[in-house]
């Protein structure tokens, strides 16, 4: 049975929301890092260390308000409950492995609970109606007010991730990883946008490989309807320190950022002369 301190501190600080006046939002889903004390005390050392966080993956964006974008940022941590996962259970990447809704083991296989203490059918509902759905909920909103605003909307779902983890994929995982669930989350104008940003800069890229986005790009991109989604996984060796796996580099990160930022330009100058719908 679920220990209602659990389910009462689950219920504060879901995410933090910068709303801007542009078209564009970036949604940063497992950048969170806090775990309620009841919660840490049942996860293994690895669970505790939040291996799996995409470690500073929102401060890659430092010129979000400056574009005008909106900025939505979970502050929970993803061993809480993962933003990014079909709540339904249904696998994203069938025949490849995956972690669900509420993970019970790393990503490198390590568990993250002792046996038999994994979270329940019923506190997993909990954790899904106090976390998941609150920035699900606050992430169609923004959607929905821009596509108002501007007729459509553009939706960068910012992700990072250690590589390589041989459970995921194989070898080392390129720099810049773009997601489109294979062409049908947005108009084709912008995965080209973005992959020509990303093949002048000096990091490699795929668009469409081993991470063709999670749940919030299939769910939300929607081409027909004008709201473009891209997942965006960066390999965090391009942005933290030589030889750690938590450090962010500032000159790393910095370079980095210069391209992102080219990015989101291209993203903003091609989506107004491509979008299908300018009706709400």
């Amino acid at each position: 049975m679920t220990n209602p301190d659990v389910t009462l501190s689950l219920s504060k600080g879901v995410f933090e929301l910068e709303r801007g006046d542009g078209p564009l939002v970036i949604s940063a889903p497992h950048v969170g890092t806090f775990v309620p004390d009841e919660l840490a005390a049942r996860l293994t050392p690895p669970g505790r260390a939040l291996v799996d966080t995409d470690w500073f993956a929102d401060r890659l964006y430092p010129f979000a308000g400056q574009l005008g974008a909106t900025v939505l940022r979970a502050l929970r941590s993803r061993y809480v409950v993962d933003l990014n996962r079909d709540p339904s259970g249904a696998t994203l990447y069938p025949g490849a492995r995956t972690t669900g809704l509420c993970a019970t083991e790393t990503f490198e296989g390590e568990p993250l609970y002792a046996a038999g203490d994994e979270p329940s059918y019923d506190e997993i509902a909990i954790r899904r109606a106090l976390c998941f759905d609150p920035y699900h909920d606050a992430l169609a909103g923004e959607l929905a007010r821009i596509k108002r605003v501007h007729g459509y909307a553009l939706l960068l779902d910012a992700h990072s991730i250690w590589s390589p983890l041989p459970l995921l994929f194989d070898g080392e995982l390129p720099d810049v990883n773009v997601g489109t669930n294979s062409g049908r989350s947005c108009e084709r104008n912008l995965a080209d946008a973005v992959a020509h940003v990303v093949a002048a800069s000096p990091y490699a890229y795929v668009v469409d490989g081993r991470f063709k986005g999670g749940y919030i790009t299939r769910r939300y991109g929607n081409p027909a309807h004008a709201v473009h989604a891209i997942q965006l996984e960066i390999n965090q060796k391009t942005y933290l320190a030589d030889g750690s796996r938590t450090a962010w580099d500032e000159a790393k990160a910095g370079r980095l950022s210069v391209v992102l930022r080219a990015v989101c330009n291209a993203l903003l100058a091609t989506a107004p002369k491509h979008s299908t719908s300018a009706s709400p």
